[in-house]
């Protein structure tokens, strides 16, 4: 799969800002940053754009781009309502899928397997990003799609973030399998309950993000 320079620009950005080299309200330096990356401006201000799309940064007029990092509850409203927006999708594409879809959410499960026994994080999530989107497009309601996809970007440093947790990917998997099984069997109900608890992030799992987080910020 080919990965745009400007989307791995993006990842690393995120990757450093979890990791704590940037703190909340840090200016990204363009022409520091773009001589440390080895590229010119315009992929690293199409990374910019991705870092603010997902609330990850702000661009002040005038004064730049600067790391913004989500509260603790706005987090978790974005997460509850991305929740109950996949709850929906899977709901609809449990009544619309067809076969041949099926067959491509199972083969795209199949390409998940393999990024965890290689233990390639980012390859994973490049095929779980391609599920959930997916199965978006399955719900049969354009509307319903595009709104998820716009949610989906604005979460996705934090939903990549949480494949690091010791053990996520491979309860991730065992959720995909489920996931499938209950559009196969065409199960409006089980597909809506396993979608909406894939993606909850709430007890434990928040707790977890928000440490890493806050280990991050000090």
């Amino acid at each position: 799969m080919d990965i745009r320079r400007a989307d791995m620009i993006a990842d690393e950005l995120e990757e450093l800002v979890f990791a704590g080299e940037f703190g909340d309200g840090d200016r990204l330096d363009e022409v520091k940053l773009a001589a440390q990356f080895g590229v010119s401006r315009t992929p690293l201000r199409e990374a910019f754009q991705r870092l603010i799309a997902s609330g990850l940064a702000e661009q002040i007029p005038r004064r730049g781009v600067f790391v913004r990092q989500p509260g603790p509850v706005e987090l978790m409203e974005m997460f509850e309502t991305m929740a109950e927006i996949e709850g929906v999708c899977g709901r609809l594409a449990a009544l619309r899928i067809s076969d041949q879809a099926i067959e491509v959410l199972t083969e795209a499960n199949k390409r998940c397997q393999q990024a965890i026994e290689n233990t390639d994080i980012d390859e994973y999530y490049r095929e779980n990003e391609f599920f959930h989107h997916y199965i978006y497009q399955q719900s049969g309601n354009s509307f319903l799609e595009q709104e998820a996809l716009r949610l989906h970007r604005r979460l996705k440093p934090f939903r990549r973030h949480q494949l690091k947790f010791r053990g996520r990917m491979a309860q991730s998997m065992a959720e995909h399998v489920a996931i499938v099984l209950a559009l196969k069997n065409g199960d409006p109900d089980i597909a809506a309950e396993a979608l909406r608890g894939h993606v909850a992030i709430q007890g434990e799992k928040f707790h977890m993000l928000m440490s890493s987080l806050k280990t991050a910020a000090q």
